[in-house]
C-alpha cells in the first residue's frame, strides 16, 4: 500500500480530525502481536473491525503504517513512530490513573505546613523522618517563621496548616485550632560561660550579660520580658535584635551572650556533639513558658487527602510526646 508523503501536522491535527483513542491501542497491541488478528483480540474487538480502524488511520496520517505478509504484517518506519508514540500514550495515561489514585488516598501530593521554631524540630521534624519513608511521594514544604507571618501565609492559601499560635489582635473567626501545650524556655548560653560556674545562680545575675532576642514586640521577647518584670527585676541592659534563631546560636556561641530559645531548640542543640554545638543552659527560671501554641487551619477549608494524611501523622508525633 503506497501512500504520498504526510503533510505537515499541527500537535493537535489528528485529535481534530478524528483520531480514536481505539486507534492507539490497535497500534500499540499491533506492535506487540503482529498480527491484525490478535491485536484486535486484545483489544477486543473483530478482525473486520480492526482492519477498518486501520485504514482509517492510515488515511488520517497519509502513509501506510504496516505491510502484510504471509505470518501477519510488518509495520512501516511510521507505523513503528505511531505504535511507539500510542504504546507511551497509554503508558501515560496508566500511570496518571496511579497517580490519581494515590493521590485521592493521600499517598501523593504537595502538602505546605509552617511551624515556629520549638515545634518545628520537637513536632515536625520526626514527621517528616516517618513520612519519607512511608509515603516518599507526597512532597512536603516547610516555612519555619513567626506566627503572625504563618498565619498571613495560611490565609492566603499557602500553607495547609502551621504550628503556632493566632497573632495577637488578629480575628479568630477564619481559623480553627487544635491546643497542644505551653512551650517551655530555657536561657541558653556557650559552654564555659562564666555564669556556668557560679553556685546559687540567680536570674538577676543574668541580667548584666547582652541577651539576644527578637525584635521589640515579638512574643518571645514580651513573654521574657513580662517574666523579668512580674518578678520585680530590671530588663536587660543590653540587648541585641534578631528574628534569626541560627544567628542568635552563632552569637551566643562566640560571645558571652544569654538567648531565651526554645527548650525544644536548647534540647536540640545541646548534648554529645550535637551538630557539633558548644552550648549549655543555665538552671535558672524553670518555668519560663511561651502561651499555649496548637496546630492551626483555616476554618470550614478541608483538606487534600496528602494534607490529612500528613496532619494524622503530626498528631501521633504530638500524642506521643504527652
Amino acid at each position: 500500500m503506497s501512500k504520498s508523503p504526510a503533510p505537515a501536522l499541527r500537535p493537535d491535527d489528528l485529535v481534530r480530525r478524528g483520531l480514536k483513542f481505539s486507534q492507539l491501542r490497535l497500534m500499540a497491541a499491533l506492535r506487540e502481536t503482529g498480527q491484525i488478528g490478535a491485536a484486535a483480540q486484545q483489544v477486543g474487538m473483530t478482525q473486520p473491525a480492526a482492519s477498518r480502524l486501520l485504514t482509517q488511520l492510515e488515511t488520517l496520517i497519509g502513509t501506510a503504517l504496516y505491510l502484510r505478509h504471509p505470518r501477519g504484517v510488518v509495520l512501516t518506519e511510521a507505523g513503528r513512530i505511531v505504535a511507539d508514540q500510542a504504546q507511551a500514550t497509554l503508558r501515560g495515561l496508566d500511570l496518571s490513573q496511579e497517580r490519581v489514585t494515590q493521590t485521592m488516598q493521600g499517598a501523593r501530593g504537595l502538602v505546605g505546613l509552617g511551624s515556629v521554631t520549638g515545634p518545628s524540630l520537637e513536632l515536625v521534624l520526626p514527621m517528616i523522618r516517618e513520612m519519607r519513608i512511608a509515603y516518599p511521594e507526597i512532597e512536603i514544604s516547610v516555612q519555619v517563621d513567626t506566627s503572625d507571618r504563618l498565619a498571613d501565609a495560611l490565609l492566603s492559601q499557602q500553607l495547609d496548616f502551621f504550628i503556632g499560635r493566632i497573632p495577637d489582635g488578629a480575628d479568630a473567626r477564619p481559623f480553627a485550632v487544635e491546643p497542644i501545650g505551653v512551650e517551655p524556655l530555657s536561657l541558653v548560653v556557650r559552654l564555659d560561660h562564666p555564669l556556668t560556674r557560679r553556685s546559687g545562680l540567680r536570674l538577676e545575675d543574668c541580667l548584666g550579660y547582652d541577651w539576644a532576642m527578637q525584635p521589640p514586640g515579638g512574643l518571645l521577647r514580651r513573654t521574657v520580658e513580662n517574666y523579668l518584670l512580674a518578678r520585680d527585676l530590671m530588663l536587660p541592659a543590653r540587648t541585641l535584635s534578631t528574628r534569626s534563631t541560627l544567628f542568635t546560636l552563632a552569637l551566643v556561641h562566640e560571645s558571652n551572650a544569654i538567648a531565651p530559645l526554645s527548650a525544644a531548640v536548647a534540647d536540640f542543640f545541646i548534648g554529645r556533639a550535637a551538630l557539633g554545638s558548644r552550648l549549655d543552659r543555665l538552671p535558672v527560671a524553670p518555668d519560663l513558658s511561651v502561651a499555649t501554641y496548637g496546630i492551626i487551619r483555616r476554618a470550614g477549608d478541608p483538606l487534600s487527602p496528602a494534607a490529612e494524611r500528613i496532619l494524622t501523622a503530626l498528631r501521633r508525633v504530638v500524642s506521643g510526646r504527652r
